[in-house]
């Protein structure tokens, strides 16, 4: 009897939209624990970092050590680590407002190694799930992402204006049904037999080949060109156009959320030819850091960053495609590496930007010469982190380019 995998499938999406939970909701509300908890804006951004830190080190810890867990149970019951991870983000504070942010920081953790577990294992399921277009089954993965990051902004964004700030922790619990829903949908799903535990043999032949390298290049850099965009897109507007934050967001992290969704969607129902739309999303997504780094016309810099999302859309699920293609051995370790090149990307753009800002915003030098053009120390230095950032989708087309000249299942 051929298994039915439409639950499983269901759940898989779920726990993407999970993930957008976890990685979208909480800057939201870094304002609003600065207020109630007069938490540091460094102690804030360090949330992002340990985010990120988490996911790679799970990344990592199943890149050579898969064949220890028991898959399927893994996938099962990372949802658990979903709701717990939540859970005490939003208890703690509440009824320890004094060490607040210690709570923030364990809640985040156990959320991070949930969507650790998720980006590693819940692609893979996908891909181990027979189908005519594989391809197209993993945009579809990731397009279900870019429209539950959409979601949760928008029902985020509506909420704490109706209810207020102080209302978050009602928001988070409102959200835990996604994960739970990922949980119950779990329990039920048919697992891929591929999937077992099976130990990955000569993990150092893989390390040898340069295909994965080169693979794990192009999502560092998909991973940078996407989440730098995404992560900064709110500041940048409301800093470089005097845009209001709840505009920033609306005009800002959704509209580029919405084209990431689109793209990926587009892929998903006509999509072919990886390479090539690795390449030409590069350099669309370089044209508009351009744009919106250069231009103070509001009409190019809104459309620009937004657009960002849709050239950069399959740069990181392409890449898994691109990779599982040409090391179709590699198992659950190839998806591992790739993950943690898409967090080590994510990780080092939207911090590169910061850094930036701060050395521009505090220069002396700096500050004269923003006068002299009419702007302010913050606006100069976010601008040139925006042209900073540009380099990653500039090293990419070359990247791309290579890979979409090498044929599409070239084996290495």
């Amino acid at each position: 009897m051929t298994p039915n995998y439409k639950r499983t499938k269901l759940a898989c999406y779920s726990a993407n939209i999970s993930m957008a939970l976890a990685g979208n909701v909480p800057p939201l509300l870094f304002l609003t624990f600065r207020e109630m908890y007069g938490i540091s804006y460094s102690l804030l951004g360090l949330l992002v970092v340990v985010n990120f830190i988490t996911q790679l080190v799970v990344d990592l810890i199943f890149s050579f050590f898969s064949d220890k867990f028991n898959i399927p149970a893994a996938v099962k019951t990372s949802p658990i680590l979903s709701v717990l991870g939540l859970g005490i983000f939003a208890l703690w504070p509440t009824l320890m407002p004094e060490s607040a942010y210690i709570g923030l920081v364990i809640g985040t953790v156990v959320f991070s190694a949930a969507c650790g577990f998720n980006e590693v294992l819940i692609s893979p399921v996908i891909a181990a799930i027979p189908t005519k277009d594989p391809d197209r089954e993993m945009s579809k993965l990731h397009s279900v992402y870019a429209w539950g990051v959409v979601f949760m902004i928008i029902v985020s964004t509506v909420f704490l204006a109706l209810f207020g700030g102080k209302a978050w922790n009602i928001l988070i619990f409102i959200l835990l049904a996604v994960p739970l829903a990922s949980f119950f949908l779990f329990l039920g799903a048919e697992i891929p037999e591929k999937l077992s535990s099976e130990k990955v043999e000569g993990v150092g032949k893989f390390l040898k080949k340069p295909v994965l390298w080169l693979c794990f290049f192009a999502i560092f850099l998909g991973g940078a060109s996407e989440c730098t965009m995404a992560q900064w897109m709110s500041g940048f507007l409301e800093t470089s156009l005097s845009i209001p934050k709840i505009w920033g967001d609306i005009l800002g992290a959704a509209l580029f959320a919405v084209a990431l969704g689109l793209g990926r969607t587009l892929y998903a129902k006509r999509g072919k030819n990886i390479g090539r739309v690795l390449f030409l999303g590069a350099v669309g997504a370089a044209v508009c850091y351009l744009i919106a780094a250069l231009s103070d016309l509001p009409l190019l810099v809104l459309p620009a960053s937004a657009f960002t999302g849709f050239c950069v859309s399959m740069m990181w699920p392409g890449s898994l495609v691109v990779a599982s293609d040409r090391i179709p051995d590699g198992g659950v370790f190839i998806f591992a590496m790739m993950a943690a090149g898409g967090d080590l990307g994510a990780s080092v753009g939207p911090q590169l930007i910061g850094v930036i800002t701060d050395l521009i915003a505090s220069s002396e030098k700096a500050a004269a010469g923003a006068a002299a053009i009419g702007i302010t120390p913050e606006t100069l230095g976010m601008k040139a982190g925006m042209l900073t950032a540009a380099l990653f989708p500039i090293i990419a087309i070359p990247v791309y380019f290579y890979i979409m000249r090498s044929g599409k299942r070239e084996k290495y």
